[in-house]
């Protein structure tokens, strides 16, 4: 049975980390993903006990929580393991902003600081609101390449962030494919997209911009032409939760407008 607010959680991704710690409750993890990152202290404070797709099921069950954390379909057979071990199990799904806002509400309803999560979503929506409505001199058409063998784009957060930040995500429309699968995409259709500033986040490894400008047909490109291929760092932007929203959009609208923004 599940005590309330659970004492001890076991967080298998980075964003509810990061939020537990921003809404003071960092004394409630006992375990964390190999991913955490932020903040910068968490891989000293606390063990870890999986990656993305794969857990330690037998620490997991060491530690003894009252509750674990999990994300998305890919980590289902983590979650069936643990809930047949008799573990309270909840699974985010978050994809889109609105998502991730909602993903900070209900955690911070989980572990019984409702109205704290509430202002942290609420002082992040009244940012992006002041951002979106920011005045821009142009809409840059943008390429956000998530993956670079296949190229993959259109994740959907990232897309709906750069059209906060005043940009024009030229994937937008495989927002709707929830699969990476579906969202691969072949070099012509790149070159034909004609992006004017290429973003890329490759997960798990260092973006190679020289690579990017060098593939085949793709000096046409503007900003391979223009040289605006910016790298971000794949913990701030490719994680759904706050550094997203945060330190993400910072990186996007530097990309599209520079350090004044």
């Amino acid at each position: 049975m599940m005590a309330f607010p659970p004492e001890r959680i076991v967080c298998l991704t980075e964003e509810t980390v990061e939020t537990l710690y921003l809404l003071g409750q960092s004394d409630r993890i006992v375990g964390v993903t190999g991913y955490a990152v932020r903040p910068a202290r968490v891989r000293r404070e606390k063990p870890r006990v999986g990656a993305f797709t794969s857990a330690d099921v037998p620490k997991i069950l060491e530690l003894k929580p009252d509750l674990v954390l999990t994300f998305s379909d890919l980590q289902a057979d983590i979650a069936a393991d643990l809930i047949r071990a008799g573990i309270a199990v909840h699974g985010f799904n978050q994809r889109s902003v609105a998502g991730i806002l909602d993903m900070i509400r209900c955690l911070g309803a989980l572990t019984g600081c409702a109205a704290a999560a509430k202002a942290l979503a609420d002082n992040y929506a009244a940012r992006i609101d002041t951002i979106r409505a920011t005045p821009r001199p142009s809409r840059p058409r943008v390429y956000f390449e998530e993956w670079d063998d296949p190229p993959i784009s259109g994740i959907r957060w990232a897309s709906e962030l750069i059209e906060i930040a005043g940009g024009v995500d030229v994937f937008a429309h495989l927002q709707s494919e929830q699969g990476a699968r579906a969202r691969i995409l072949d070099a012509q259709q790149v070159i034909d997209a004609a992006p004017d500033v290429i973003i890329a986040s490759w997960c798990g490894k260092k973006v190679r911009t020289e690579r990017i400008a060098t593939r085949a047909g793709w000096d046409a490109i503007p900003a391979v032409a223009q040289g605006r291929i910016v790298e971000i760092k794949s913990p701030l932007i490719l994680q759904p939760g706050p550094a997203a929203l945060t330190d993400g959009l910072d990186a996007i609208l530097t990309a599209l407008w520079g350090e004044t923004q």
